[in-house]
């Protein structure tokens, strides 16, 4: 039986497909499963004219679906002239190669949409590189399945593969050559890497915390970044892209906030997760996931209008699993609350309900974030030798000074700062009120440890 799609955004220049899709027992997000595979298509720029779907026990694992199924998808194809497939699940080279032979269409499984929507996103090189190299790999061991399809695959825009030539884009090449192209790959990309961990580390040499939004894809983590620049930095240039859609953001960003106080944090938005991330994929940006395991804070963000949200969020806690980031503390951010009959904004124990497009909510999140991010704040009393000015003007910048006096012994200021930054000048300073606290185990906290290292 089929059910028809509503298709959003189509155009006279967009190709159409058939959604296919088999619901195993007890698999309880199927629904779920094919209506994420549509805004897959449509983030790929297809048009979902119909789906066809199969209650099975298992995956036929010659033609995934039952040859009943199969002479249905047939008629269906006859009466969409021109129309292409995509399956709900990764298909086997074997399964390729007999789909596409039977009905004579390009065939395309979910992977495939994911990594073609990625091709034509990614914007840097280092990004580039990273889809490229995922999708040769995931090639690799179909070279004995379909040659069309994959090799028309790699068309998509972002790889910069489609004006190297039909001799570097098809998979005629052989196992040898896409095998030494991905080593050339992955050595540039490894360049880019050690790069970005320099930039991280003058980074975190600068002692501001980092704090990293991670969650579903399209869950509105980049607005919430803007809505942050919005409210602690109005007129700023720094935005970065953000839009309704799948996968809009596929490079990392980092934007320095400052809130009131001089209390400041870097804020990186990262890569969205989505169900069934290829491990390719995964594995190909690892590297740049290394921000999220290396974070002071996750913010998990959460699109709270979308009634998968619960199922999403276990998709973003396996992969922050897999990624090593488990044990990192973590904030709960629902967003799109304006779209629920919950009342916000709100806070409730570590989570924050919250509207980053109403910017509603955002000082509950920032007040959140700072009991979290600067609880090694403490208030002190220090005195600073009038030859010492640049440590006046230092703690100005990066402190809460409430209170300011001159004495014939040099500036005294009451503020409520890092007590890192107090043990890192006590040298240089009288403390007049405040302790330095010191660790039961006698070890730096990651914060003071950061600041040591600078």
């Amino acid at each position: 039986m089929t059910t028809e799609h509503q298709s959003h955004r189509t155009t006279e220049h967009q190709s159409r497909v058939l959604l296919v899709g088999i619901e195993l027992p007890e698999q309880r997000d199927f629904d779920s499963a094919m209506e994420e595979l549509a805004n897959l298509a449509l983030a790929c720029e297809l048009e979902v004219a119909d789906s066809l779907t199969q209650k099975a026990e298992r995956i036929h694992p010659a033609h995934y679906i039952g040859a009943g199924k199969l002479e249905e998808l047939q008629t269906m194809l006859h009466a969409y002239e021109g129309a292409d497939v995509v399956f709900n699940d990764e298909l086997s080279p074997a399964q390729i190669r007999n789909l596409e032979k039977r009905l004579d269409c390009r065939v395309m499984d979910r992977t495939m949409l994911i990594l073609e929507i990625f091709a034509q996103r990614a914007k840097t090189r280092e990004a580039q590189l990273q889809v490229e190299v995922a999708r040769l790999q995931y090639m690799l061991p179909r070279l004995v399945g379909s040659r069309e399809s994959l090799g028309r695959q790699g068309g998509g825009g972002g790889t910069g593969l489609k004006n190297r030539g039909s001799g570097e884009t098809r998979l005629e090449l052989d196992r040898r050559r896409i095998e030494e192209r991905i080593a050339m790959l992955q050595a540039e990309l490894e360049k880019l890497v050690r790069r970005r961990q320099v930039l991280r580390q003058r980074r975190n040499a600068g002692e501001a915390p980092v704090v990293c939004l991670v969650g579903y894809t399209n869950a509105g983590k980049s607005s919430l970044l803007n809505a942050m620049l919005e409210t602690y930095h109005p007129g700023s240039d720094k935005q970065v892209f953000a839009h309704d859609m799948l996968f809009a953001t596929l490079e990392t960003k980092a934007r320095g906030i400052v809130l009131p106080g001089g209390r400041s944090f870097v804020l990186t938005d990262t890569v969205g997760f989505v169900s069934r991330l290829p491990h390719h994929l995964v594995k190909a940006f690892r590297s740049t996931l290394e921000e999220v395991a290396e974070a002071d804070l996750l913010l998990h963000v959460v699109d709270a209008s979308n009634p998968e949200h619960p199922a999403h969020m276990q998709v973003t806690r396996e992969t922050l699993r897999a990624l090593g980031a488990e044990q990192i503390p973590t904030l709960v951010v629902y967003n799109k609350a304006d779209r629920t009959d919950r009342p916000y904004p709100l806070t409730d124990g570590d989570a924050v309900w919250l509207s980053a497009r109403e910017l509603r909510g955002i000082d509950r999140l920032a007040d959140a974030l700072a009991e979290r991010v600067f609880a090694d704040y403490a208030r002190f009393v220090v005195r600073i030798p009038y030859d010492k000015g640049h440590l006046a003007a230092y703690f100005n910048a990066h402190a809460d000074v409430q209170a300011t006096a001159y004495d014939e012994d040099g500036t005294r200021l009451t503020l409520l700062c890092r007590s890192a930054d107090i043990a890192r000048y006590q040298d240089e300073i009288t403390v007049l009120e405040g302790d330095l606290p010191v660790p039961e185990n006698g070890a730096m906290t990651k914060q003071a440890a950061k600041t040591a290292r600078s």
